[in-house]
């Protein structure tokens, strides 16, 4: 018999978008239906009424039905590799951060990318992830992953005029090529259009110039025009690093995000990667108080991946002063693990700390930022919530699993103690992806011994491109010693 859609009867509990009020709120014992690629009913179940005999019929007894989460900045084709490398790797004559001697010195080959990808992929819909942006160096095959996978993917073809270089702990250089940069962008052009013609209709493009300090003016330019004429969003890693806000105040007095609004970047369809190291933030000591007045004055979005800046020590100043200044906040995970549900938790704690106030951020705050706040980030009002007419991109999560009990509040127990071991099924235009703890169509089984080479490959091969000649063993040593 051919199946036209999935009833989850009877959910137990549902996170359902409550239009009029624009914000997430509970309901419970309701039935919703998918067909044809979007939620077509939610309902009050009603015990009399016999499930339909055309439909998959999902028990939803036990369980929490919500919408799918939003990933709106990861790199999940080289971050894996990071594992045991970068977690407590950092440089202190750099404001603790090792982001530049890595990209030096650490380089992934394909073969080890897409295996990461495939196991990064895995990992994002374990945690209720339905939507991602990918923001990669593009390389032969990547696409093919996310046509597998299942997922809805923006596809960001990352490019450039200047690489990072470091010629001692306390300089990092930037290595011009202003013809390499106009040659990605060119790529990127034919690489998004690609996307867009894909018969799934989940593939769309994302305009990436890679980060504020290594773009020239000119391309910028020529790259927010791009979104603009195109209807794509844009996006570049901003105000991610101290060395990098220092850098663009010795060449052009002002701070990253005031240089970004004087280019003509900051515009609704904009997510700034990251956007940390604002004037305010102690750590930029700057004297100006404009920055985050820009970005709310300006629409911008941010993309908040707190777990890899605070590995080193530092933190948004913070989620809750963002927000409550007009700034429209989403999420990412940008490195692994690619845990969105473990980035919320997270995001709420350190502004907690940072605002040394309870108050500081909330569990309703950072799951609206995780969905509806990544969904619009993208333009895209039909994702990241439950409701009728919205695309059915919907995560199941067990209320049985012992870390969700007692369910009194199951966002809460989700965010603060279960995470991704309590999603049970993640659907994607109705169709499921993931179940039973593993994804539907994508076969990671060789990609941790693949990858795992890859990554040895990358380690020893770091004396090659190191400033000091080291390889990645001495540049990131293990945590413990061999007897």
């Amino acid at each position: 018999m051919t199946r036209n859609g999935t009833l989850i009867r009877n959910a137990d509990w549902a996170v359902v978008w409550d239009s009029a009020a624009k914000r997430h709120a509970y309901a419970r014992g309701v039935d919703v239906t998918l067909a044809d690629g979007r939620i077509a009913a939610i309902a009050k179940h009603d015990p009399a009424a016999p499930p339909p005999a055309n439909m998959d019929v999902v028990d939803g007894r036990n369980a929490l039905v919500m919408p799918g989460l939003v990933n709106v900045h990861t790199h999940p084709t080289t971050e894996p590799a990071y594992r045991g490398v970068r977690e407590d790797h950092g440089v202190p004559e750099q404001a603790m951060t090792g982001l530049f001697e890595r990209m030096q010195a650490f380089r992934l080959d394909p073969e080890g990318q897409r295996a990461a990808m495939r196991l990064a992929y895995a990992e994002l819909m374990s945690a209720g992830v339905t939507s991602v942006v990918d923001l990669t160096s593009p390389f032969e095959g990547w696409m093919d992953t996310m046509r597998e996978s299942g997922l809805r993917v923006w596809v960001g073809p990352g490019y450039a005029s200047a690489r990072w270089g470091m010629t001692a702990p306390q300089t990092v250089t930037w290595i011009w090529d202003e013809a390499a940069g106009r040659s990605g962008f060119q790529r990127a052009q034919a690489i998004m259009d690609e996307a867009e013609r894909d018969p799934s209709g989940r593939l769309t493009g994302i305009v990436f110039p890679a980060q504020i300090d290594t773009v020239e003016e000119g391309l910028f330019r020529d790259s927010i025009a791009l979104a603009q004429d195109t209807g794509r969003p844009f996006t570049t890693h901003i105000a991610q690093a101290v060395v990098e806000v220092r850098e663009i105040l010795r060449r052009h007095g002002i701070t990253p995000i005031q240089y970004a609004a004087q280019l003509g970047l900051l515009t609704p369809r904009t997510i700034l990667g990251h956007a940390i190291f604002v004037d305010e933030h102690p750590s930029v000591g700057w004297h100006t108080q404009r920055d985050v007045a820009l970005m709310a004055e300006h629409g911008v979005a941010v993309a908040h991946c707190p777990s890899p800046f605070a590995r080193y020590g530092e933190h948004m100043k913070h989620f809750g002063r963002y927000a409550a200044r007009g700034v429209r906040m989403a999420m990412g995970t940008d490195c692994a693990p690619h845990n969105l549900i473990e980035e919320m938790r997270l995001a709420l704690l350190l502004a907690r700390n940072a605002a040394r106030d309870i108050a500081g951020a909330d569990t309703a705050a950072v799951f609206h930022a995780a969905t509806v706040g990544g969904a619009d980030a993208l333009g895209r009002p039909d994702l990241g919530r439950l409701a009728v007419g919205a695309k059915a991109d919907v995560v199941v999560v067990d209320l049985g699993h012992p870390l969700m009990n007692p369910p009194r509040d199951p966002l809460r127990a989700l965010v603060f103690h279960a995470a991704d071991r309590a999603v049970r099924r993640v659907y994607v235009d109705g169709r499921l992806v993931y179940a039973d703890g593993r994804p539907v169509h994508l076969d990671v089984r060789e990609a941790a011994g693949i990858l795992a080479e890859s990554q040895a490959r990358m380690l020893r091969d770091a004396a090659q491109r190191d400033y000091r000649g080291r390889d990645g063993d001495t540049i990131a040593p293990l945590s413990l010693p061999f007897m």
